[in-house]
C-alpha cells in the first residue's frame, strides 16, 4: 500500500478513536476528576507502551534526544491531553469540539514559521473549507440540546490544540528517527512523572467501591483507545504526512461523536450532516493536493 495513503488511514483511524472521547471522557468525569482520569491516562498507557516494547526490537534512543523528547511530551500530553481534560470537565463537549476546529489552522501558521511551509491559496481554502464542515456539524448539533459551556473550560481547550499544533510541527523530526513505540514510551513515562505527584491525594480519595462498572469501562477507553492506540497512530501518520495534512483529520472528531450519538439513538441523520462530512472530506482532500516546501524547491522557487 502507498505509504502516503497509509498515513490518511492512521491520521483517520487515531481522529475516530479521539472522537469518541469527548463523549466518553465526559461520562468518566461525572465519577472521576479530572486529575484522576488524566493520570490513569498516563500511567495507563505508559504501562501499555512499555509492555509492548518488551515484544519488539530493542531501540536505542541518543541521550542527546531523551531531553527533546521530555519536552515532546509536555507539548503532546501534559499540555494537550491533560489540559483537554480539565477543559472539558468545564465545558460542553459541543464547545470542545469547536475549538479542536482550530488546530489546522495554528498548525499552518506554526509549520509556516518553525518549518518554513508555505501558506498557499490551495491550502488556506481546504482549512476553510473543511472548518465549514465541521462547524456546520457542530452548530446544527448545538441547535438540538443544551450548550452549557464554559469560557474558562474553552479557553484550555484551545490551549491544548495550540500545544498540540507546536509537538506536531517542531517535533516532526523525533517521529522520523525512532518508532512510535520507543518514543511513546518514554513520552507517556515522562507525562506520568509529570502527573503523579499532584494526582496522589485524588487518586487516594476515590471510593472505589462505589464507582460503577460503566466508569471503569469509559477509562478503560481513555486509556486504550484515547491514548494507548491513538497515538501509535498518529506518531506513524506524523513520519508519513505533512503536519497541516495530519493536524486536518481533527475536523473528523466533531463527525465521530455525530455518528455515536446516531447509532447511540440521541441524535438523527439529516442533510446537514451530510453536507457537513462532505465538505470535511472535501477540505482535506484540497490540503493534501496543495504544494508543500519539497514541491516549491522542486520547482526552484524560494517559499519563504
Amino acid at each position: 500500500m502507498n505509504k502516503n495513503v497509509q498515513g490518511h488511514i492512521f491520521a483517520l483511524t487515531a481522529n475516530i478513536l479521539w472522537g469518541l472521547m469527548a463523549p466518553i471522557g465526559k461520562s468518566a468525569l461525572m465519577e472521576f476528576s479530572a486529575l484522576s482520569v488524566t493520570t490513569f491516562r498516563m500511567v495507563g498507557a505508559a504501562a501499555c507502551f512499555w509492555l509492548l516494547s518488551a515484544f519488539c526490537k530493542h531501540e536505542h534512543v541518543d541521550h542527546r534526544d531523551m531531553l527533546k523528547i521530555f519536552f515532546a511530551s509536555l507539548f503532546a500530553l501534559v499540555f494537550n491531553q491533560g489540559i483537554y481534560i480539565f477543559g472539558l470537565s468545564m465545558t460542553s463537549p459541543i464547545d470542545a469540539s469547536i475549538v479542536t476546529t482550530t488546530l489546522p489552522i495554528v498548525t499552518m501558521i506554526i509549520a509556516a514559521i518553525y518549518l518554513k511551509e508555505p501558506i498557499t491559496n490551495l491550502k488556506v481554502l481546504g482549512i476553510f473549507v473543511g472548518a465549514m464542515g465541521a462547524l456546520t456539524l457542530i452548530l446544527s448539533s448545538q441547535a438540538a440540546g443544551s450548550g452549557n459551556g464554559s469560557i474558562i473550560g474553552d479557553l484550555l481547550c484551545l490551549v491544548a490544540q495550540i500545544s498540540f499544533s507546536i509537538y506536531l510541527t517542531v517535533f516532526k523530526g523525533l517521529s522520523q528517527k525512532y518508532s512510535p513505540i520507543t518514543l511513546n514510551k518514554w513520552m507517556f513515562i515522562y507525562a506520568s512523572m509529570c502527573y503523579i505527584p499532584f494526582s496522589y491525594q485524588d487518586v487516594a480519595g476515590i471510593q472505589w467501591a462505589e464507582i460503577s462498572t460503566a466508569a471503569y469501562v469509559q477509562v478503560g477507553y481513555v486509556v486504550i483507545g484515547g491514548s494507548f492506540l491513538a497515538y501509535i497512530f498518529i506518531m506513524t501518520a506524523q513520519r508519513l504526512l505533512r503536519p497541516t495534512v495530519v493536524s486536518m483529520y481533527n475536523y473528523m472528531q466533531p463527525i465521530v461523536a455525530s455518528i455515536a450519538a446516531i447509532i447511540m439513538g440521541l441524535g438523527v441523520f439529516g442533510w446537514e450532516k451530510g453536507i457537513a462530512i462532505a465538505l470535511v472530506f472535501l477540505g482535506v482532500y484540497i490540503v493534501t493536493k496543495s504544494k508543500s516546501k519539497a514541491d516549491f524547491e522542486k520547482e526552484g522557487k524560494i517559499c519563504d
